[in-house]
């Protein structure tokens, strides 16, 4: 749970990208990520420019490239076992490409999430006509993970505080199999607080529907980042 604690501190930011409205921001996120997951598969010169671009808009932002390189690392998992049946079904550019698409659209959906409030962001996604079911699951999903994060921290330091002085060799074993137990504690008591939390907002008068605190304002220097980021992307995958 530290990466989402981590990602929303660095949404809070100053920086000439944080201050973008969050619609500027999502619009050219989606351009980025269309262009390059249409590349074509032994582009390898694209996918570096394309590299170059993100990497640059991080350090506009005052982020941490390493600590942001290694969150979106987080999805290559997922995409390397398809990965590694395309390499073998003979297809290598295409297993490459597919590792290197993969990572890119991580790096950029994590930079938009790090430059921009949750808040600003679902308020983009609801200007966009986005479904107000989705946007509430959204909006609750991320909630409750700082939820569960605040119960696994407490149950971590209940824990440390129980633990006597054991035989080091079976630490491992203990942990592993109180895992199990702890996992299903952790759930049932996120359970318990989202469900007050929940009960909360329903007696402050939750409609099914978060207010805005202040409307969105799209400027002239939006207007020019979403030209100059589309200008720059569409360039790059038209030249390959």
């Amino acid at each position: 749970m530290h990466h989402a604690l981590a990602v929303d501190r660095w949404s809070r930011g100053a920086s000439p990208l944080h201050a973008r409205d969050a619609r500027a921001k999502l619009g050219a996120a989606l351009v980025f990520l269309i262009a390059v997951s249409t590349t074509r598969p032994g582009a390898h010169l694209a996918f570096g420019l394309y590299a170059v671009l993100i990497v640059a808009a991080a350090a506009l932002a005052r982020l941490p490239i390493a600590a942001l390189a290694r969150r979106a690392a987080l999805v290559l998992p997922f995409s390397a076992t398809f990965a590694a049946i395309t390499w073998w079904s003979g297809d290598p550019a295409r297993a490459l490409a597919l590792a290197e698409k993969s990572l890119l659209c991580g790096f950029a959906a994590l930079l938009l999430i790090a430059t921009t409030p949750v808040n600003d962001l679902l308020r983009a996604l609801e200007w966009l006509a986005v479904p107000r079911p989705l946007i509430l699951v959204i909006q609750f999903l991320y909630r409750y993970l700082f939820v569960i994060s605040e119960q696994a921290q407490h149950m971590h330091l209940a824990a440390q505080c129980r633990r006597g002085i054991g035989v080091r060799r079976s630490r491992f074993l203990a942990r592993f199999s109180a895992a199990g137990g702890a996992l299903g504690v952790l759930f049932a008591r996120s359970w318990e607080r989202a469900d007050g939390i929940y009960r909360a907002m329903l007696a402050r008068g939750f409609q099914g529907h978060f207010q805005r605190l202040a409307p969105l304002r799209f400027s002239a220097g939006d207007a020019v980042f979403v030209f100059l980021v589309a200008s720059v992307t569409i360039g790059i995958r038209l030249a390959v």
